[in-house]
């Protein structure tokens, strides 16, 4: 699933290419796809059709598009785009082939040089759009769509400081990794970027929230830090092809994985081989030497 640099990076996209221009036409090719939007198609194509994009915004693993509009229906809303497992959002020319998994289309007003389709595509229908009206909150851009109010702030926001997260993490009383992919404590960190950061802040992913000291979670805060940062100047990781720039660009973040699908490799910083334990239907990958168990 996409994690806050790969939702980042599609969100920097559409600001390039999508913010400031009229919604001129939208045609939806599987309802499955707004089965968040309870008001039907017919009632989000009404409400989008003539409206305008606005910046778009992120929180953790959610992206939401304002969208300006004289329909007092519309007026006060965001376009949310829910990437689930494999959606993807991507700016094509007109005359570009459809893609197989092809949902919804959204033609927008000429610009120079600049696609005039937002296409989304999605081929698990895991994801979807849906109209969600705005809410104040501590999000740095004033608000958030309701649907997305529960998401706790990501740690790229000011808001979220190393004191905050020792005592949120504290009142958890679970493990660390655990806590860590709690998207209403702290929203982005999945499971890849998850093994990553505490990798490089020497900490097991089993660790008890309530035993990690001040001095800890400076160093986990940090890392998350640093490895969402690399992530997303080597634009993100892509596995497949599902993963990709608006562009279709993949991202190469992978190449600079220390211990995520690196079993039995050796460590890159004492040459211990990694380990691969299971982890709630999924895979902690870590280090038994850098990263000892309490």
């Amino acid at each position: 699933m996409p994690e806050l640099p790969e939702v980042e990076v599609v969100r920097r996209g559409l600001q390039d290419w999508a913010a400031g221009r009229l919604i001129e036409k939208v045609t939806i090719l599987d309802p499955r796809s707004l089965r968040r939007h309870q008001a039907g198609p017919e009632d989000l194509i009404r409400r989008l059709t003539g409206a305008r994009l606005m910046s778009p915004q992120r929180r953790g693993k959610y992206l939401w598009i304002p969208v300006e509009s004289a329909d007092s229906d519309a007026a006060g809303t965001a376009l949310m785009i829910h990437l689930g497992m494999s959606g993807q959002v991507l700016m094509e020319d007109a005359a570009a082939p459809r893609e197989k998994h092809l949902k919804a289309v959204l033609e927008l007003s000429a610009a120079a040089e600049t696609p005039a389709q937002l296409r989304f595509v999605d081929q698990r229908i895991f994801g979807g759009l849906q109209l969600s009206p705005l809410v104040t909150s501590d999000h740095p851009s004033g608000t958030v769509p309701q649907a997305g109010a529960h998401i706790g702030p990501d740690p790229l926001e000011p808001y979220v400081e190393a004191e905050w997260l020792f005592r949120a993490l504290r009142r958890r009383r679970t493990g660390l990794k655990r806590a860590l992919l709690d998207q209403n404590l702290v929203s982005g960190i999945g499971n890849i970027y998850a093994d990553e950061a505490l990798w490089a802040a020497r900490l097991h992913f089993a660790r008890r929230t309530e035993t990690i000291t001040r001095r800890q979670t400076t160093d986990l805060l940090n890392a998350v830090r640093e490895v969402m940062n690399a992530a997303l100047a080597a634009g993100g990781t892509s596995f497949d092809s599902l993963y990709v720039h608006v562009n279709g660009a993949s991202g190469y973040f992978d190449r600079s994985l220390n211990v995520y699908g690196r079993s039995g490799d050796p460590c890159r910083r004492c040459g211990t081989p990694i380990v691969r334990e299971r982890f709630m239907n999924r895979s902690s990958y870590f280090c038994p030497a850098c990263q000892r168990k309490r």
